[in-house]
């Protein structure tokens, strides 16, 4: 049926195929316009996706949280609005964002794509009544229209969406009037960036922005069904988007989208390496943690509540002492929900310098030789491990893979923790920060042992505690003896 269509009407064959694929829609109008291809990538297919969802009337709250630049303002707002009047040029949008400037720019260059030949050829029924229209309020031929205006500005006396019937016979009067395509989506509330990066941590402005919403923009829609859609980069733990998680939990359908990506293997990708590699995404991160937390890895954390305020220490090269042990600190997994944390790590006169991390939730069958094996590899003199929950066995097993390898070096010794996991970690975490040493680019080496031990708050609910658990071990087993200090093959350095 498609074939013969394509062959008799090649007009409204492309039509039907860039009305039912945003993302055919979106390479073909922007190669228009720019005549350049648009370059997607996986991040581009998960946000086409989302949206299409909106238009099948699949979901009506939907946030996407991703870093700036990263293509979110061309797709949601400039195609997608554009696309949507394609497929129902009746449709009614209000368009929200910080700024009247950008709000504007982005009414205007949806005009734009609506005004390009291939638009007009290929959807005349979406039309606009005049070449020169309003950046602020303007209509389609066919009765909907777009108003665009800052978050702070003036919403009243505009709606989104479609207004529902009142009864079942006005239903069936109505369904009857229109079209297939035109049941399909009539409008929605789009927020842009609603809150400036700069004002994110002003509290005020913060809670002027969610209470905005909350009192006039959500009020904005003509039927219970219109869609609001928000995307934005987050930029604090309690922005509209943290706001809106917090107080309507499971509501709303949420795509959030790190630049560093983390694979079930643990190994890192870039988002977009079009847009950046990991070692730009590094540099961003080394310049501004907390920058990059938060608007590029959509994870804000309160900069006041951390524990590990004050960051920590970083080494290119041991430095040479007088006392140099190599150990071992391991914290096993409580429950199959928990990480097991092993840390290598050389003890000096000065302070504790980590050479290796094992931090994962794999089964004993993986952990077991694999900290036997980084025991090894470390030339580690004595291994301390935790006895509670099961920690005795996985040490007679580590002591056994230690042994068949050949390594009889290694001494292992286990000790049962009484004192309260919270308690020692806020106690310790001065002492964590100044005696604890990290080889440059550790976080890259171990993301998610970093992201626990950065991430982890004072108060609060904190996901994982295993890193600083393990962590703060190292800090309370400082000084100890240990069996083989003075065996020389294993003072050898090994830096």
């Amino acid at each position: 049926m498609r074939e013969s269509l394509s062959i008799k009407n090649p007009i409204a064959a492309a039509s039907a195929t860039l009305s039912s694929s945003l993302r055919d829609y979106t390479q073909v109008l922007f190669a228009a316009q720019f005549k350049k291809p648009f370059i997607t990538s996986h991040h581009h297919d998960e946000m086409f996706k989302a949206l299409q969802e909106v238009v099948d009337g699949n979901c009506n709250k939907l946030i996407i949280n991703i870093a700036p630049r990263y293509s979110k303002t061309e797709i949601v707002v400039k195609s997608f609005i554009s696309w949507c009047f394609a497929i129902n040029p009746a449709s009614k949008f209000i368009h929200l964002s910080y700024s009247d400037m950008l709000v504007t720019d982005n009414s205007r260059a949806i005009q734009e794509i609506m005004q390009e030949p291939i638009y007009t050829g290929l959807f005349p029924g979406s039309g606009l009544p005049n070449k020169r229209t309003s950046g602020t309020k303007w209509n389609t031929t066919a009765g909907g229209g777009l108003y665009a205006v800052s978050t702070q500005g003036q919403v009243t006396g505009f709606g989104a969406g479609e207004v529902d019937p009142f009864d079942s016979d006005e239903l069936d009067k109505f369904t009857a009037k229109r079209s297939p395509k035109e049941k399909v989506f009539a409008g929605a509330i789009v927020i842009d960036d609603p809150i400036k990066p700069e004002d994110a941590l002003s509290d005020t402005v913060r809670e002027r922005v969610n209470q905005r919403f909350e009192n006039t923009i959500r009020n904005r829609v003509n039927s219970r069904h219109t869609p609001i859609i928000i995307i934005m980069q987050r930029l604090h733990e309690h922005d509209l988007c943290g706001y809106l998680q917090e107080i309507e939990p499971g509501e709303w359908k949420v795509l959030s989208m790190p630049c560093i990506q983390v694979d079930d293997q643990g190994k890192e990708q870039p988002l977009w390496p079009h847009k950046h590699t990991l070692e730009e995404l590094y540099k961003i991160k080394n310049a501004n943690s907390y920058v990059f937390e938060t608007q590029y890895q959509q994870d804000p954390k309160p900069i006041e509540g951390l524990m590990y305020s004050n960051g920590f220490k970083e080494y290119e090269k041991i430095p040479v002492g007088k006392r140099h042990e190599r150990k071992n600190y391991t914290d096993t997994a409580d429950t199959g929900s928990d990480y097991l944390c092993s840390i290598c790590y050389e003890e000096t006169e000065i302070g504790c310098y980590v050479t290796e991390v094992l931090y994962t939730k794999k089964p004993m069958e993986y952990t077991e030789p694999a900290t036997a094996e980084m025991l090894t590899r470390n030339n580690t003199q004595t291994a301390v491990i935790e006895s509670n929950n099961g920690g005795r066995g996985f040490a007679r097993a580590v002591e056994k893979q230690l042994r068949i390898a050949g390594n009889k070096a290694t001494t292992i010794k286990t000790f049962t923790q009484t004192e309260n996991k919270a308690v020692r970690i806020f106690s310790k975490s001065a002492e964590v920060q100044n005696m604890i040493h990290f080889p440059v680019g550790w976080q890259r080496r171990w993301p998610e042992y970093s992201r626990d031990l950065t991430g982890y708050r004072k108060e609060g609910n904190n996901k994982h505690d295993d890193a600083p658990d393990a962590t703060t071990g190292i800090v309370e087993k400082y000084g100890s003896k240990t069996t083989v200090a003075n065996n020389p093959r294993l003072q050898e350095a090994i830096y």
